[in-house]
This record gives C-alpha cells, sequence and structure tokens, in this order.
C-alpha cells in the first residue's frame, strides 16, 4: 500500500523557493518580448515530484493564493492544443486533497467528471493529488524511471477564473536522479523551476523530464541578423549518438530551409524554440505542434527511422507559422474543456503537409522520385476516394473530432465516408502551389507561388502578434483565405473558383497537365487493366474476407459485396491469398464480368462482378523515359523544387 504524506507537508516542499520565483524578473530573451502580467499579479505555484515512478504516476502540489470569498472551481482539461477530438484527461486523476495554508483540510467536491469544487477556505488552497501516465505521445502523460513525458493538459488542474494569472512550475527529479527539463515554459535562475505567463501558455507546453541526449544550433533571422533564435533538439532516446548528430544536422537544414518560405522567424518569446523527441520502444507513433515547440514520439529507433522522423519534424515546425500564428479563428482562443471543431484544417493541417514533404526535398533530405510518390499518394487518394462525392474539403475538416485520436467502439463507414483533411488539403496545397506557378508561366497571373500565399497570410495573420504570450489577436475565417488569394493573385474569379470548386466542393483538380509542367508524367498505372475496387481483405483458408465496408461505386459495391462477405472463388478459382486474388483479376481487362462464389453469414452465393478501369495512378520523370527536359520544364521544376538557400551548411 502506498504511504501518504500530509498534504500540507507536500506543498511546502520547495514552496519558498516558486514563490521567489514568481516574483522576480522574467527570463526572456525574445526582443520585445514582455510577462503578461505584473509583479504584483497573484501567481500558481505547481511542484511536480516522483516518489514511484516505477509505479507510472507523479505527485502535483498546487497553490492558489488571494481566492474570491466563493468556491475554488477546479478543473481538468479534456481538450489537448494541437488534437481536435476529446480525450478526458481526468479519468488518471486520483487521491486529491486540498488544504488551507494553515493545514487545516478542506473536502475537494467531485461535482463533474472534470471539476472539483473547494469551498471554505481562507483565500489560499493548497491542492495535491496523484495523477497516472503510460502513454508516450503527443497528446498524454507518460511516467517510469527514465523519465517524465507530460503534456500539461493532461496533468494539472487549474483554476477556474484564474485564466490570465501567471504560473510557476518546479520539476522535483527522483532521488539519485539526475533529470533536466526540455520546454517552452519560460526559464529562472533555478535550473528546474519555470514560468508561464497565463494558463494558455502553460497547457500548451509539454515538457521532458530526463537525462536526455542535449543538442542545440542557431539561425540567424533572414529578415533581421540581430535576432538569432535558438533551436533545441532533446532526445530521449535507445539510438546510437551517431544517429542524433545525423538527426540533429537535418533538423538545422530544415529549420533553415523553412523559413526561407516566410522570409523570417516568429519571435519566439524566451528565444528559443525547442525539438522534444522520444525514440523509445514504450512510446507510440506521434507528433504535436506548440507554440514555441514540438513533441516527436516513435517506437522506432533513429537508426533505423531517420527519413520518417525527419517527416514528422519538418511537418510540425511548420506549425510554427501556420496554425500557431496563421491561426484560424474557430481554434482561437482554444477551448481546454470542449472539442474545438474548424473548417480550415485542410489550410492549417493539409498545407502544412504538403510544405512539410516538399522543404524535405528542398533541403536535400528527400529524393525527388520518394517526394513525387508522396505527392502521388495525396493526389491517388482524393481522386479516388468515394467520400468526395459525398463530403468536401471543409466538410471533413469539420469532422476531425470524430477522427484526430478519437475512440469508438461502434463499426463505422468511414472507408466510404472520410478523406483525412491532412492528405486532401496536401492535395490542394500542392494543386494551388503548381497552378499559381503555370498561371505565372503562361502570362496568365503574377509570378506568385504558394509561398508567396503563405507569406501574404503570416503578414495579415501571424506577424502582428498581440500583448498577451500565447494568444492570436488576429486569426483567420475561410473568408479571409479566400479573399487573401484573391489579394494576392489579383483574380477574384480564380480565387472563387478554386475555393467553390475544390475546397467546398466536390471537384478535384486537374494534376497530370501541372505535373507535366515540370517534367513529370501522371498517368494511369495499367492502362486498361481491370479493377475490382480498393477494398480491404483478410486472407485465410475459406477465403477472403471483406474487412471493411465495399467502397462506394466500386466493382465490389455495384455487385452487392459488402462488410463481412467472404469472397470463396472467382471463375472457381479459390481465394486463399493475395496473389490469388492478383491472378484472378490481374489479367482481366476492363469491362470484364467475373463471376464470384462467396458466403453471406454462412451461406454460399454467387454474383457478377463487372470489372472497372483501374484509376490508380504513376509518376515518372521524363528524363527517365529517354525524354529530355525543355528548358521551361527545367526551370519550372528547379522554382518548384530547389531549395531557397545561396548553399547549404
Amino acid at each position: 500500500m502506498m504511504s501518504r504524506p500530509s498534504t500540507t507537508a507536500i506543498l511546502r516542499t520547495g514552496t519558498a523557493g516558486v514563490l521567489l520565483v514568481a516574483c522576480a524578473a522574467w527570463v526572456i530573451q525574445a526582443r520585445g518580448s514582455q510577462p503578461a502580467s505584473g509583479a504584483d499579479t497573484p501567481s500558481v505555484s505547481y511542484e511536480f515530484s516522483f516518489p514511484e515512478p516505477e509505479h507510472r504516476w507523479m505527485q502535483v502540489a498546487v497553490t492558489f493564493t488571494e481566492l474570491p470569498s466563493e468556491p475554488l472551481s477546479l478543473r481538468m482539461s479534456s481538450a489537448s492544443p494541437g488534437r481536435y477530438a476529446r480525450h478526458d484527461f481526468a479519468k488518471n486523476v486520483f487521491e486529491v486533497q486540498a488544504a488551507t495554508l494553515a493545514g487545516n483540510g478542506l473536502e475537494p467536491s467531485r461535482s463533474g467528471v472534470a471539476r472539483w469544487d473547494v469551498d471554505g477556505h481562507d483565500g489560499t488552497v493548497e491542492v495535491t493529488y496523484r495523477v497516472y501516465g503510460d502513454r508516450v505521445d503527443g497528446t498524454y502523460l507518460a511516467i517510469d524511471d527514465t523519465h517524465a513525458h507530460v503534456n500539461m493538459p493532461a496533468a494539472l488542474l487549474w483554476g477556474a477564473g484564474l485564466e490570465a494569472r501567471p504560473a510557476t512550475v518546479r520539476f522535483v527529479p527522483p532521488s539519485g536522479k539526475p533529470w533536466r527539463v526540455a520546454t517552452q515554459l519560460y526559464p529562472s535562475s533555478d535550473p528546474l523551476t519555470f514560468t508561464a505567463p497565463n494558463l494558455s501558455y502553460l497547457l500548451d507546453s509539454p515538457v521532458e523530464f530526463s537525462a536526455f541526449a542535449d543538442r542545440s544550433f542557431t539561425v540567424p533571422d533572414p529578415a533581421d541578423a540581430s535576432y538569432t533564435p535558438t533551436f533545441r533538439v532533446a532526445v530521449h532516446h535507445t539510438g546510437s549518438t551517431a544517429a542524433l548528430e545525423r538527426y540533429t544536422l537535418a533538423i538545422e537544414r530544415i529549420v533553415r530551409e523553412m523559413v526561407m518560405v516566410f522570409g523570417e522567424f516568429p519571435r519566439f518569446e524566451t528565444g528559443r524554440y525547442t525539438f522534444i523527441a522520444d525514440y523509445l520502444p514504450s512510446a507510440s507513433t506521434d507528433a504535436m505542434e506548440h507554440r514555441n515547440s514540438t513533441v516527436l514520439s516513435s517506437p522506432t529507433s533513429l537508426d533505423g527511422q531517420l527519413e520518417r522522423a525527419l517527416g514528422s519534424a519538418s511537418h510540425e515546425f511548420f506549425h510554427v507559422w501556420n496554425v500557431e500564428r496563421i491561426r484560424p479563428r474557430s481554434l482561437e482562443p482554444f477551448d481546454f474543456e470542449r472539442v474545438n471543431p474548424s473548417d480550415e484544417l485542410w489550410l492549417a493541417e493539409g498545407f502544412t503537409n504538403y510544405y512539410g514533404a516538399l522543404i524535405l526535398h528542398r533541403a536535400g533530405l528527400v529524393s525527388t522520385a520518394d517526394t513525387m510518390d508522396r505527392f502521388l499518394s495525396a493526389i491517388e487518394t482524393v481522386l479516388t476516394g468515394p467520400a468526395r462525392t459525398f463530403r468536401s474539403a471543409v466538410d471533413m475538416s469539420r469532422l476531425a473530432p470524430f477522427t484526430d485520436a478519437a475512440t469508438a467502439i461502434d463499426r463505422t463507414n468511414w472507408d466510404n465516408l472520410f478523406i483525412s483533411y491532412y492528405v486532401w488539403g496536401e492535395a490542394l496545397g500542392l494543386g494551388l502551389d503548381l497552378q499559381l506557378r503555370a498561371r505565372a508561366a503562361d502570362g496568365d497571373g503574377p509570378a506568385v507561388t504558394l509561398d508567396d500565399y503563405m507569406r501574404l497570410l503570416w503578414e495579415r495573420f501571424g506577424r502582428p502578434g498581440g500583448d498577451i504570450p500565447g494568444l492570436v489577436p488576429q486569426p483567420y475565417a475561410q473568408a479571409d483565405a479566400r479573399m487573401a488569394l484573391a489579394d494576392l493573385t489579383g483574380d477574384p474569379t480564380f480565387a472563387d473558383e478554386f475555393f467553390d470548386r475544390f475546397v467546398e466542393g466536390h471537384d478535384a483538380i486537374d494534376y497530370a497537365p501541372l505535373f507535366a509542367r515540370a517534367g513529370f508524367d501522371l498517368a494511369p498505372r495499367t492502362p486498361g487493366a481491370g479493377w475490382i475496387g480498393a477494398a480491404q481483405f483478410r486472407f485465410g483458408r475459406e477465403g477472403a474476407q471483406l474487412v471493411a465496408p465495399a467502397p462506394f461505386g466500386s466493382p465490389l459495391y455495384d455487385a452487392g459485396l459488402a462488410q463481412d462477405d467472404v469472397l470463396v472463388a472467382i471463375d472457381d478459382r479459390p481465394l486463399s491469398s493475395a496473389g490469388q486474388l492478383d491472378q484472378a483479376v490481374g489479367t482481366r481487362q476492363a469491362g470484364e464480368r467475373l463471376r464470384v462464389t462467396y458466403a453471406r453469414r454462412g451461406e454460399l452465393q454467387t454474383t457478377q462482378v463487372t470489372l472497372a478501369a483501374d484509376p490508380r495512378l504513376t509518376v515518372v520523370a521524363q528524363e527517365r523515359q529517354g525524354e529530355p527536359l525543355t528548358p521551361a520544364q527545367r526551370q519550372f521544376r528547379a522554382d518548384w523544387l530547389d531549395s531557397r538557400l545561396p548553399h547549404m551548411p
């Protein structure tokens, strides 16, 4: 049985040091940054300690002072910055205790699943609780004897009505552990004590507390050489030092290349941006953006997944501008107690997906062939996805609360009704970029690209900034994004057509002539070949079982085949493996009819399946087919894909 120290004893540990920091000057390196509150503003003081980290819980002590006379309402978040679905973090909180500063016990009353009320206080309330965490990713909390990986919404009780108060957070390592802190929180003279100017910034500040590997580099701002932010790479991993060095150098290349899209860095509040990475067998694959940091996690060692790890880092760093500062109005201010639906995730996440891949190529970290294959995958998903018939890219954005790491126990038809706003938005960003470049090449529009569009959004909505750290005073709406495109091109008709047809409508961009501009042939993979649809099967001795709904409009769907049906034979040829299915279909042409024997609830039946033309595509560089590039194609490709830097360091 776990021992239970008194509330007062735990809360008084280190309290004097925490309160002293709250009254000290903020340590801010970023030019022009100011604390949100004066020194006389009451603060909230947290202390994290780890009496038994091997059991995956931590102790949190928090002190609230100068409270009004009404009951203190304690809340636990159910939403986390960067996530759009609901996550009930309160389920992991236990042993909540409260007392006055004098040590008089108070009884927290749980008035909701994520709410505790504390009455009868004397203006000060000291609260302790324990919180369990065993998931290493960008959303939850993870504690063990090697580290504490803390996403603040999954860890903190906070006071309703006190959101504007500054906070201090002190970390107490387990006995004998030389743990350090990596975070975007404001540092102090004590390396284990940090501050936040308000609750919004605090909850948006993840922490890695461990003996992590620590690397850093600086990059001068392209627009202001006097501003040189520091980029910290804090990696808790089991890989080699050599892999870590390659990873850090690659991240620096990404940072240097990406800033060229916008022409300048944001003014990071502490003058620093932190990459927090956990590459551990116990980690889940995830990546999550924050205002001045990101969390990256994977169960695979850096030695075996460098390119994938860099893809996540590239995507998340683009969020420094897009989302964290160029922010949809639907996400600002972020509501920590409810889901945060948004119409604009096709731009916020999808365009970020596009640039995440494009910057890897511009930085020389991914080959042209791999980059084109990546873009092809996004195009195919949109062109062949049946969901496009039913919903627009805006509609898909609105569905994020049901899909972004959300959980459900009922079976759904999402394969037919949903295309990820990441993927659809990536295809839209790709298509718009190429359309703008093609218009400029033809003299039908100004010499602008998607880089210029993102820079315009930055100038209008991101760069202006505000007086309250962590908040965005000028978020945009969908209409603003449309207007910005019209202003950039000087052509409202073009902007309206793009938004009406491709963003808010159901049309798909014609990519083949756009790719041809850069000397890439986008064509059917197997012209004229028959196709039964992008169905999902589980193969066994009894046949090929449909484990998801048949795709709308596919030959299988039109033939009446449905989820759970087991395809036993095609034209009397058995189907116990993927190879046998390929042999039965792969030699047939579009329009041919096949006799399919299938079992439904144990009863054998037959039907006719008429093969469709295979819609899958391939992309090949012209020069690989013996067709030399024209000067115009060569220039188009270079302007699109080549580095923006005068030289790579």
